[in-house]
């Protein structure tokens, strides 16, 4: 068995790169692998200079769902046991739905169950041509249930209540319809297109891209008056800052912005 489930690197740039590393078992979680993942999550969020977080798997699948075996483990235990598993995954996807740093997930292969609420948290989705999709646990005995409000928000109920409910899969194309993945690229081409992302993200003020994710999750956890009240302070906010000055300036002399984040 691999003897570190979570790797993770961070770049001159400020771009990270966390990598599911169980691939013997098509990297299917446990209990180190969510730990793995929170423990990255908390490093990284020490590190001034993070820009974007790619999150990948290694081996020929990106994430298989629950490793079974595990749950089978953690069934007979004590309700408290199986409510601390149950809410170290919730923690998890909800880690990388909240961080204020763009994400961008690189899917290849299988992304079952718990994969699919991992990537629906992230910002940029890009899935290789031969990926394949489901929303598994109804086929296991199990309820989607703390992954189902993350996929609702980014393919919607009526997505959810046919795929939840079938544990049916579906292949890339199908995944970029109903809006689970944003980009399908040839399998030779998954990790190159990660760096014309990341550069998109790159080029833009760091504040404003987190101001502007920030904003974008307002606008479903608030009323539209309270939303719009909320993100009216904050623009006032943003127009304080350095990058705010800088960006027009950039323009009117003709070159890139020299951004300071402050």
């Amino acid at each position: 068995m691999t003897a570190n489930p979570v790797l993770w690197d961070l770049d001159t740039r400020g771009v990270a790169t966390v990598t599911l590393n169980r691939p013997e078992v098509n990297n299917a979680y446990d209990a180190g692998l969510i730990n793995g993942v929170l423990s990255a999550m908390d490093e990284l969020g020490n590190k001034p200079n993070l820009r974007v977080v790619v999150l990948k798997g290694n081996g020929k699948h990106f994430q298989a769902g629950a490793d079974l075996k595990w749950i089978n483990g953690v069934r007979p235990k004590s309700a408290e046991d199986n409510e601390a598993v149950s809410r170290a995954t919730f923690e998890a996807v909800q880690r990388l739905n909240t961080l204020p740093i763009p994400t961008v997930a690189l899917v290849q292969g299988g992304c079952f169950g718990g994969g699919t609420g991992v990537i629906s948290a992230c910002d940029v989705v890009i899935a290789a041509d031969n990926a394949l999709f489901s929303i598994t646990e109804v086929r296991w005995g199990l309820t989607a249930a703390i992954i189902i409000p993350q996929l609702c928000d980014a393919i919607g109920v009526r997505q959810v209540r046919r795929y939840a409910l079938t544990g049916e899969r579906f292949g890339a194309e199908e995944a970029r319809r109903i809006g689970l993945v944003h980009e399908v690229v040839p399998l030779a081409e998954l990790r190159p297109t990660v760096f014309t992302w990341a550069n998109e993200i790159l080029a833009c003020a760091p504040l404003s891209v987190r101001a502007s994710k920030q904003a974008a999750r307002m606008g479903l956890g608030y009323p539209l008056d309270v939303a719009l009240n909320i993100n009216y302070t904050e623009s006032l906010h943003m127009q304080r800052s350095e990058d705010t000055v800088e960006g027009p300036r950039a323009f009117a002399e003709k070159r890139k912005p020299n951004w300071q984040a402050r």
